[in-house]
């Protein structure tokens, strides 16, 4: 099995790739580069990108991203039932057979 470590900088411009062998050689030096430093590091297998590593800030930023898109969609669904009446939890068990 052979995989590629690809490392992106700040600008997402891509560096030199590694082995997983040398990857394993310098991983305290890769976890410094990607904690200190904001590279963003992807392992690829096949020319397939598998996993990346990237600092804390960038998985922040994906969450709170993720949160609103949440919150968009509970807002567009809750103005969707607007005006609809609502039902009792008994009737929507009797509706569905339970």
């Amino acid at each position: 099995m052979y995989v590629m470590l690809i490392s992106y900088n700040q600008e997402g411009s891509v560096m030199t790739p590694l082995s997983v062998t040398e990857a394993r050689s310098h991983f305290a030096d890769i976890l410094n580069r990607v904690g200190y430093g904001g590279e963003r590091i992807v392992l690829q297998k096949h020319d397939k990108k598998l996993v990346a590593i990237i600092p804390v800030e960038d998985l922040e930023l994906l969450e709170a991203i993720e949160d609103r898109i949440d919150v968009l969609e509970a807002e567009a669904a809750l103005a969707e039932d607007e005006g609809k009446e609502a039902i009792t939890l008994e009737k929507l068990k009797e509706e569905l057979g339970l």
